[in-house]
């Protein structure tokens, strides 16, 4: 087996107070194996990119680049940013970590495993594979509510079996990534649906993994209920394409993997 290229996408957004804590806990063997860690900082308000620089410089981890995007792209929007980066690189595997700390760095093993072995195309961290888990980290009961209702709608239009379809720790293959027309996709937060759904749909293999939970002080810019209707909103386009009632470029290419 050929030695594998992997990055660590680090999105970012205002934080400055929580992005040096997530660099410091990255396990050293992991920063040994990567070939680079990128940031991208979505414009924030505060100065997130000065501080990532900053421990670039005083941890001397050459390994390291940090962009500062040159305006607000969202959450989808700078995800996109960063995976057509990754594919421009020409790297084998590119792992999502959130810096607000709420995704555990410690677990980057175990969400690049199944990738290493080229056993799949996709693995994501879920806090729903282990039965009590999530609420015992500190989800608050709304959210543990929410993600099960929706993920019960979203495995039941896709054909999915997912525990979860709402956690933002998600490792893929960027041989798969680049057969994704990414650049349909929605750059709000129903970015992490819309993925998975083409993912699914292209016959993906996608494997879980169970991750910590974890809530603390860090800010959800995400509106409930606006979320929500999205996901319903994109699910049912889903199935228009698929019924070929009416056509989404985001849905197209839709072929198997051979």
């Amino acid at each position: 087996m050929s030695k594998k290229r992997i990055a660590i996408l680090i999105v970012a957004y205002n934080a400055a107070s929580t992005i040096t804590k997530v660099l410091d806990r990255i396990p050293a063997d992991i920063k040994e194996m990567v070939e680079e860690i990128f940031v991208f900082d979505n414009h924030s308000s505060d100065n997130t990119n000065l501080v990532a620089e900053e421990w670039k410089n005083k941890n001397g981890f050459e390994k390291m680049s940090i962009f500062r995007n040159d305006a607000n792209y969202g959450y989808g929007g700078n995800q996109k940013r960063g995976y057509e980066y990754a594919i421009k690189r020409g790297y084998d595997i590119v792992v999502m970590l959130h810096s607000d700390g709420q995704y555990a760095p410690e677990a980057l093993s175990q969400i690049m495993a199944p990738l290493l072995e080229d056993k799949v195309e996709a693995v994501f961290g879920s806090r729903m594979l282990v039965k009590g888990a999530a609420r015992k980290g500190g989800m608050p009961l709304y959210k543990f509510i929410g993600n099960k209702v929706l993920t019960f709608f979203e495995n039941l239009m896709t054909g999915a079996r997912l525990s979860e379809w709402h956690s933002g720790y998600r490792a893929y293959s960027v041989k798969a990534l680049s057969q994704i027309p990414l650049k349909e996709n929605t750059d709000d937060y129903h970015f992490d649906s819309e993925i998975i759904i083409q993912f699914v749909d292209r016959g993906f293999k996608i494997v879980e993994v169970p991750i910590p939970t974890f809530y603390g002080e860090e800010i959800c810019y995400v509106n409930g209920m606006k979320y929500a209707a999205l996901i319903l909103k994109t699910i049912c386009e889903y199935r228009l394409h698929k019924l070929g009632i009416k056509k989404y470029a985001k849905f197209e290419r839709a072929n198997p993997v051979k």
